[in-house]
C-alpha cells in the first residue's frame, strides 16, 4: 500500500494496518477537530494532511468536528475560515459535526458520573483548585467538598445548570484520586459556569464541558476508531480513557499521539497570531507573513505544495524543528515548473534606444515556461523606450560586473544586445536615463558573427509597461527558533522590521494587468510572485512567494561536502 510519504510506513500507519489486519477495526474513521477561535495555521495543515489522508489511504472516513465548548472565544468567522481551509487543501469531511451538538448527552453522562459517585461540586476558587493540585514531587490535596452526597451533587450541579449561580461560583469536578502521580488525574474539572451567548446553541447553556471531558465522548458518539492528536495530550490519554471507562458510551476509541509541527522563524500559537491581528503588526489572519492556511494561501503557495511539504517531513513521536527553507525549497521547485514567466522591474531606470525607429513597435515571442514544452509562447512589446532594474547598471562597475556599464554590451531578453553610449543626470546628479543603441542583427539574442556576451537583463517597454504594486515578504521573526527567546524578552524583542517591504513603482509586462487573485508567475531574475486579491487592472498588486536563491538547495550540498 503506497504511504503518506511513499517511503516506508510511518508508525500510525502501521497501527492502522495492524489493526485492519487483525480485524481490530473493520473501517478506519478519523477526525480533524479544531476549535473555531482564530484562523488555522500551518501546524494544523500537518494534522489535516494526517487526519483526511489515513481516511483516504486506508478507504476509511474523517470526519470535521468543531469543539466549541467555549463561546467566550469562537466565532462563526472561524468555522467559515477553517472549512474554506480544509477544503483548499483539496480535501472533504464525511461529515460535520460540532461538539454542540452533543451538549445533551454531555449533561447525561456528567450525572452519569455524579449517580456513581465519581464527579462532584466544588466551590473552591480557580486559585484554590490550582494550588491545591499539586506538583510532580507533591501530592495534590482534597477539596473540602469532595465528599458531598450523591442528592447535594445532584442539586447543585442542576442549580450550575439552571444558572441560578453566577460565574466561577463553583465548577464540576472528577473524582480520581488526588494522589495519582499524573497530575491530569487530580480531580480534573468538568463543567464550569459561563453565561455567554454560544453562536450555535444560543442561551439554551451557561454551563459548558472542558475540552478533557468532551473530547472522548465526541470520539466514541461518533464511532471515531483512531483518535489523532499532538504529542501534548500524550499525559491526557489516561484521562481520556478514565472518562470512556467510566459511563455507558456506544464504543470505546484508542487516542494516539505524534509530534507537532515547529517551523523556524514563526509562532505557532494562535493567541500570540491573534495578539499580532489585534495590534495591527499585520493587516490581518491572512497576511502573507503569517504562517496561517490562508496567508500562506495569499502568498502564492499551493495546496500541493504544503500537502508534499507535510508528508516529506513525516509523522514520528519526536519533537523536532523543520526549516523554513524546506518548505522555500519544496514551493520553489513546483512554481519553476509550473508557473508562467514574467518580466517585471521593480526599481526602474529608463533606457532610450537612440538608433531604434521612433514609433516603431516589435512583437517578440518569448517562452512561456521552457520547463514546460505545452506551456506556449506570448508576445512581448519592444519599443525605443524601455526599463531595465537600476541595479543591473554601474558607471564604475567593479571587476566581474556582467551587467550594463558605459561602452558595454549586454542582451536584452528575447530581443537584442543594446551598448551603452551615454549616462543622463538631473540637476541633483541623480542618474535618470540611459543612451544606448541596439544591434538589429541580434534579434532573438543572437549574434550572427558570432559574438557573447555575458549579461542578460530583463526589461520592459515603457509605452506599455503597466505600474504595478510589488509587495517584498521576508519572515516575520528575525529568531530561528522562537521557543528560545532571552529571559525577559518577548516575541515584541524579535520582530523584524524588513519583514514586508512595498515597491510602488514597478512596472510589469502588459498582459499581467489581466493577472486573477492567485495566478502564479516567475518575474524572470526576480522570484516567484502572485496576484494579490488587492489587485486591479488599473493597478495590479504581486505578492513574492518565494525568492529564486534556493538556500536548502545549497544546505543540502554543502552538508553532502561536509
Amino acid at each position: 500500500m503506497e504511504t503518506q510519504s511513499g517511503k516506508g510506513p510511518h508508525f500510525i500507519e502501521q497501527i492502522i494496518m495492524d489493526d485492519l489486519k487483525n480485524g481490530v477495526v473493520k473501517e478506519v474513521h478519523t477526525r480533524f477537530p479544531p476549535e473555531p477561535n482564530g484562523y488555522l495555521h500551518i501546524g494544523h495543515a500537518k494534522s489535516i494532511c494526517l487526519n483526511f489522508g489515513l481516511a483516504e489511504q486506508f478507504g476509511g472516513k474523517c470526519n470535521l468536528r468543531f469543539d466549541d465548548t467555549n463561546p467566550a472565544k469562537e466565532e462563526t468567522e472561524y468555522v467559515e475560515s477553517i472549512m474554506r481551509d480544509v477544503q483548499w487543501l483539496g480535501f472533504r469531511w464525511h461529515t460535520l459535526r460540532f461538539a454542540s451538538d452533543y451538549f445533551q448527552q454531555f449533561y447525561e453522562w456528567a450525572l452519569e458520573l455524579i449517580h456513581a459517585g465519581k464527579a462532584y461540586v466544588d466551590h473552591q476558587t480557580p486559585d484554590e483548585i490550582r494550588e491545591t493540585r499539586g506538583t510532580l514531587t507533591a501530592p495534590g490535596v482534597e477539596s473540602p467538598y469532595r465528599n458531598r452526597s450523591v442528592e447535594e451533587n445532584l442539586a447543585l450541579f442542576q442549580q450550575m445548570k439552571d444558572g441560578v449561580l453566577e460565574d466561577g461560583t463553583c465548577v464540576l469536578r472528577a473524582k480520581i484520586d488526588m494522589n495519582h502521580p499524573n497530575i491530569n488525574m487530580r480531580d480534573p474539572v468538568l463543567y464550569r459556569i459561563l453565561h455567554r451567548h454560544h453562536f450555535r446553541t444560543g442561551d439554551a447553556w451557561c454551563i459548558y464541558p472542558m475540552y478533557d471531558f468532551a473530547h472522548g465522548y465526541e470520539d466514541a458518539i461518533e464511532g471515531i476508531t483512531h483518535s489523532i492528536c499532538t504529542l501534548e495530550f500524550e499525559d491526557h490519554r489516561p484521562l481520556y480513557e478514565w472518562f470512556l471507562d467510566n459511563v455507558s458510551v456506544p464504543c470505546t476509541p484508542r487516542q494516539f499521539e505524534f509530534a507537532r509541527l515547529n517551523l523556524t522563524y514563526t509562532v505557532m500559537s494562535k493567541r500570540l497570531l491573534l495578539e499580532l491581528v489585534n495590534r495591527k503588526i499585520v493587516s490581518g489572519w491572512d497576511d502573507p507573513r503569517m504562517p496561517t492556511i490562508s496567508g500562506i494561501r495569499r502568498r502564492g503557495y499551493t495546496p500541493s505544495a504544503l500537502r508534499r511539504f507535510c508528508a516529506e517531513i513525516g509523522v514520528s513521536k519526536s519533537n523536532s524543528m523543520v526549516d523554513i527553507e524546506f518548505l522555500q525549497f519544496i514551493i520553489r521547485e513546483e512554481l519553476n515548473a509550473t508557473s508562467l514567466r514574467a518580466m517585471a522591474v521593480l526599481d526602474p531606470l529608463k533606457v532610450v534606444v537612440e538608433n531604434y525607429p521612433e514609433g516603431q513597435v516589435e512583437m517578440l515571442d518569448a517562452e512561456n515556461n521552457p520547463e514546460d514544452p505545452n506551456a506556449g509562447t506570448r508576445q512581448i512589446p519592444f519599443s525605443r523606450e524601455l526599463y531595465i532594474e537600476r541595479e543591473d547598471f554601474m558607471e564604475n562597475p567593479p571587476k566581474k560586473f556582467f551587467r550594463l556599464s558605459p561602452g558595454s554590451e549586454v542582451r536584452l531578453k528575447h530581443a537584442y544586445f543594446i551598448t551603452c553610449k551615454e549616462v543622463v543626470r538631473n540637476d541633483d546628479g541623480e542618474i535618470v536615463e540611459l543612451r544606448c543603441e541596439y544591434d538589429p542583427l541580434t534579434r532573438g539574442g543572437e549574434a550572427p558573427d558570432g559574438r557573447r556576451v555575458k549579461g542578460t537583463l530583463h526589461w520592459v517597454s515603457v509605452p506599455h509597461a503597466v505600474k504595478a504594486q510589488v509587495r517584498l515578504y521576508e519572515n516575520l521573526f528575525t529568531l530561528r527558533d522562537m521557543s528560545e527567546m532571552e529571559e525577559g524578552k518577548s516575541y515584541n524583542d524579535y520582530l523584524n522590521p524588513e519583514s514586508l517591504t512595498v515597491l510602488e513603482n514597478c512596472f510589469v509586462e502588459p498582459a499581467l494587468a489581466a493577472a486573477k487573485p492567485l495566478d502564479r508567475f516567475q518575474f524572470l531574475r526576480q522570484g516567484y510572485f502572485c496576484a494579490d486579491a488587492d489587485s486591479t487592472p488599473e493597478r495590479p498588486v504581486f505578492n513574492r512567494t518565494v525568492a529564486l536563491k534556493d538556500s536548502w538547495a545549497k544546505m543540502q550540498q554543502k552538508g553532502q561536502a561536509d
